[in-house]
């Protein structure tokens, strides 16, 4: 959907800059500035239109006792969390492909079959909160990485300022038993998979729509400034 926006303006462009009356006066400028924006913005309206009638997909409720963070669709933030004894645990998510290098736009359209989750674990009186990052799939969850990091360091993908631990699959296997035990006592395994998937599905909805409304009131606003020079 993207690449139809880019080819359609870029066409545009090409060929504009091919007819050499375009450098003869500034009236013939502005007149292919006009042309040119207004192809944009038809693509956009175009794009609008076909993204606001996507079937949503059927509404999910996360499981128990999971709640959803207030306000996660309009941010980076977490999007799930929970309370465990003295514990508050926290779960965000992204795409596989969003932090995997060598992802393309195809990969990136396909069904959501590989995510990225980092679940948060701090507990009151506590200066470090303990990190995990996983991969989720329908049918499994595996551990990446265990860090215990400064609360203040909470961010999905921010860089730890402290030892970093060691690399996960170098870790003891009984230890690595241990942590998978952990986390699942907790409630993190493949139950959270179907509610991600559709969250991420919703927010991606909600953020092409965004996109296209808003890139279409700049260009909108490049038109209204062209008509009125």
């Amino acid at each position: 959907m993207w690449r139809k926006v880019l080819v359609c303006a870029g066409g545009a462009v090409h060929r504009l800059r091919s007819q050499p009356w375009r450098t003869i006066a500034s009236r013939s400028s502005s007149t292919a500035s006009y042309s040119v924006n207004s192809m944009i913005l038809r693509s956009l309206k175009d794009h609008y239109l076909e993204v606001s009638k996507m079937t949503p997909p059927p509404k999910i409720n996360p499981p128990d006792p999971y709640t959803v963070v207030k306000g996660a669709l309009n941010s980076a933030g977490p999007v799930l969390k929970r309370t465990f004894q003295d514990e508050e645990i926290s779960i965000s998510v992204l795409r596989m492909v969003d932090i995997v290098p060598g992802g393309s736009a195809e990969d990136y359209g396909n069904d959501i079959n590989q995510l990225f989750v980092h679940v948060d674990i701090s507990k009151p009186g506590r200066q470090e909160s303990l990190h995990f990052l996983c991969g989720l799939y329908p049918d499994a969850l595996g551990i990446h990485s265990v860090t215990l990091r400064p609360k203040s360091e909470s961010s999905f993908l921010g860089v730890p300022t402290n030892y970093n631990g060691p690399v996960f699959e170098d870790v003891d296997e009984k230890v690595r038993d241990a942590l998978h035990g952990y986390i699942e006592e907790r409630g993190i395994n493949e139950s959270l998979f179907p509610f991600l998937q559709a969250w991420l599905y919703v927010k991606d909805h909600r953020n092409l729509m965004r996109y296209f409304k808003t890139v279409g009131s700049f260009v909108n606003e490049s038109i209204q400034g062209t008509l009125q020079a």
